[in-house]
């Protein structure tokens, strides 16, 4: 899930993304260890999985909005259902690159503590507005998404001041708290539901996000640095978009995710509709949580040899996650089949994750890969946001999951084949190796700030 993009950068990078919060060596090394560190670590694993474990089981509560929306006479309740969860997921994105900067500015700790009152507020006031879906697209969708964003960067940022030594294996095991929520988190949700209804889940849901303002309490770094007035001159380095190669990877990424979200939002209804029997579900959810986590840990270790190329290896994860989503339809005979599928394609999902970070820091260096990421998850947010919406309107039609689901897997099997074109451009950060096409030089992302 994208949600994991910035850590494989800290792995590689062995510091924060974060320029401002980056301890250095006069002000104090990480500890690389000790009972505050292991706190640290723990917090953020926890900040991670309740965010991220929200999202990812959207699809229990879509079922809940859906019939919601249906009883009220929506023209399409399951487009209007799938964008309060996009909305989310797409503001999370939207936001990282800015929740960068203000971390910078007023410190982890307040940034992490801000992030987890409007995520917990939202969703808190969404409780009381489970029948508006207008209501529900800024509570849920863009204060649950902006709360997110603004834990979620810090989070991962704090890490690098009490870690060194340490830093991959402990990225690796925060990060696999956003795949173990999201295993729990639809069996937590459905419980909540069956008990206490959809009103009272939501509040349940905000008690849980309130948490993380607990854990903003552990993030303060080894030693304070100087707060920053700002000066969004020197803040942005807009040199990433004269880099013709990061511009074509970044494209052809936001533009294969279209679909990235449609079996996330729609999965539990297509098994509802797909297996009329006792079929669980949650099941194929808790298949990608789970193979996810584990395509994170293979993936990256494989991406570490020198003779990898990364570039490569994203594509065939792509070209297999978008034949698989396409094959969903298929599964329709045979609930094996499926769960077969959402292994497959969890598997892969963690390829994709865990490479971003590299591929960012190969073709940007190590000067702009930080802001490299903030950008391309900016612009992954429409797609994200809008590819459920579409889906729905399309099922509302069709009154079938089958093309909604082919069409959402041919975006990232057609990026897999785009993306040969950046093998036409080389930068200054990396040597071309031997290939057909013409090849142009492009700039590197140290030509300087706007």
């Amino acid at each position: 899930m994208v949600e994991d993009s910035g850590t494989t950068l800290l792995e590689h990078k062995q510091k924060p993304i974060l320029n401002g919060t980056t301890p250095r060596k006069e002000s104090g090394e990480p500890p690389d260890g000790g009972t505050k560190a292991w706190l640290v670590m723990l917090g953020s694993f926890f900040c991670n999985g309740i965010l991220f474990g929200v999202i990812n089981s959207y699809g229990v509560l879509y079922t809940e909005f859906h019939e919601i929306f249906k009883k009220k006479g929506s023209l399409n309740p399951s487009g209007e259902a799938a964008l309060v969860g996009s909305l989310a997921m797409g503001t999370t994105f939207l936001i990282s690159a800015v929740a960068g900067v203000l971390t910078d500015f007023i410190g982890l700790r307040r940034t992490t503590f801000l992030g987890g009152f409007i995520a917990s507020s939202g969703m808190f006031l969404s409780s009381f507005c489970v029948d508006n879906k207008l209501a529900l697209y800024v509570t849920f969708g863009v204060m649950y998404g902006l709360g997110g964003a603004l834990a979620y960067t810090p989070s991962l940022a704090v890490l690098g001041h009490y870690f060194k030594k340490y830093l991959g294996i402990v990225n690796g095991i925060v990060t696999a708290g956003s795949s173990i929520f999201t295993i729990a988190m639809p069996y937590v949700i459905t419980e909540c539901l069956k008990r206490f209804k959809i009103e009272n889940t939501l509040r349940i849901l905000a008690l849980i996000a309130s948490l993380i303002m607990v854990f903003a309490f552990l993030f303060k770094p080894v030693r304070e640095t100087e707060r920053k007035e700002i000066n969004w001159r020197n803040t942005f380095n807009v040199g990433v978009f004269r880099n013709k190669k990061y511009l074509v990877w970044a494209t052809v990424i936001a533009g294969s995710l279209f679909g990235y979200f449609v079996p996330y939002v729609y999965m539990l209804d297509f098994v509802k509709t797909s297996f009329p029997g006792p079929v669980d579900g949650k099941i194929p959810v808790l298949c990608i949580g789970i193979t996810s986590g584990i395509g994170r840990l293979i993936f990256g270790y494989i991406a570490d040899f020198p003779k990898i190329n990364r570039i490569l290896l994203q594509q065939v994860a792509f070209f297999i996650i978008g034949i698989l989503t396409m094959l969903l339809p298929s599964s329709t005979a045979s609930f094996y089949w499926l769960i077969a599928i959402s292994l497959g394609m969890g598997l892969f999902d963690g390829c994709f994750i865990a490479l971003l970070g590299p591929i960012a820091f190969d073709i940007c260096g190590n000067e702009g890969a930080a802001q490299a990421i903030g950008f391309l998850l900016g612009t992954c947010s429409m797609p994200l946001t809008i590819g459920p919406y579409v889906a729905g309107l399309i099922y509302e039609k069709q009154k079938s999951y089958t093309i909604p689901l082919i069409l959402a897997g041919i975006p990232p099997t057609v990026g897999a084949v785009a993306m040969f074109l950046t093998r036409c451009i080389r930068t200054k950060n990396e040597t071309l190796k031997n290939g057909t096409c013409k090849v142009t030089e492009s700039t590197d992302v140290e030509d300087g700030p706007l």
